[in-house]
C-alpha cells in the first residue's frame, strides 16, 4: 500500500510540486528505496482543514506510516530506514555531518546585502571542505553508494545553484571540481529528476526572503 506524503505545493500554482528541500529529501528517500507513495500537494498559504487535523503544526513534509502521521524530515527518513532497511541509506558515523553547514552558509550569503561581510567566503570554505572530502572518499559522501547524507544535501545544493545563480550571478568556483561532479551526479539520478521542482519555482520561493 502506498504511503501518503504531504509536501509543499508551488505557491503560485498549488497543482505543481513546490520548492521545499526537506520535502524533496523525503521523496528522494522513498524513490531510492522503491517505496510506493502518493503525494498530497499542500498550499502552505492556505492549508486544508484535513491536513491541519492530522498535523496541527501545519508543517511539511509529513508522511503516514502504520496509520500514524510522522513529521520532520530527519524523523521521517529515520522511520523509513527502519521500516525499509534495504537498500540501506545509513552513513557511517564519521561522514554523517559532512556538508551540514552548507545550507546555513548559503542562506546567509543569499540574504547578505554587504559584499564585505565574509558570507561569500564562509560558503566557499564549506564547499571547499566538501570538495576535500569528495576528493578522498567520492564520488558520493560514502564512496560508491548513495546514502542519506547525499539525499539531504542534493536538494540544498540545487537551491544554492538556482538561487545564487539568479540573485547573485554566482556559481560554485570551478576549482571545486569534485563538488561540480558531485552535483551533476546527484542531479542526474532518476530519483532527483522525478522529484525536483523547476528552477524558476525555487527562485520564486526565495524571492521574498532575498528582497526582505
Amino acid at each position: 500500500m502506498a504511503h501518503e506524503v504531504c509536501v509543499k505545493a508551488f505557491v503560485d500554482d498549488p497543482s505543481i510540486l513546490g520548492d521545499c528541500p526537506f520535502s524533496q529529501r523525503v521523496l528522494l528517500t522513498l524513490e531510492e528505496k522503491n517505496v510506493p507513495y502518493k503525494t498530497h500537494l499542500i498550499n502552505v498559504n492556505d492549508k486544508p482543514q484535513w491536513f491541519l487535523g492530522v498535523n496541527p503544526e501545519g508543517k511539511v513534509p509529513v508522511i503516514k506510516v502504520d496509520d500514524e502521521w510522522v513529521a520532520d524530515s530527519d524523523v521521517i527518513t529515520s522511520v523509513l530506514e527502519e521500516k525499509y532497511p534495504s537498500p540501506s541509506l545509513v552513513p557511517p558515523p564519521d561522514v554523517s555531518s559532512v556538508g551540514s553547514k552548507i545550507f546555513s552558509a548559503f542562506v546567509t550569503f543569499l540574504k547578505s546585502k554587504d559584499p564585505s561581510d565574509g558570507s561569500e567566503q564562509a560558503l566557499v570554505d564549506e564547499l571547499k571542505a566538501l570538495d576535500d572530502h569528495l576528493k578522498g572518499h567520492g564520488p558520493y559522501i560514502n564512496g560508491e553508494n548513495i546514502c542519506s547524507v547525499d539525499l539531504a544535501l542534493a536538494p540544498k545544493l540545487y537551491h544554492l545553484q538556482a538561487a545564487l545563480g539568479h540573485f547573485k550571478k554566482w556559481t560554485v568556483p570551478e576549482s571545486l571540481s569534485h563538488v561540480h561532479n558531485y552535483m551533476k551526479l546527484l542531479f542526474s539520478r532518476e530519483s532527483f529528476v522525478k522529484t525536483k521542482p523547476a528552477p524558476e519555482h525555487v527562485i520564486a520561493g526565495w524571492a521574498p526572503k532575498v528582497n526582505a
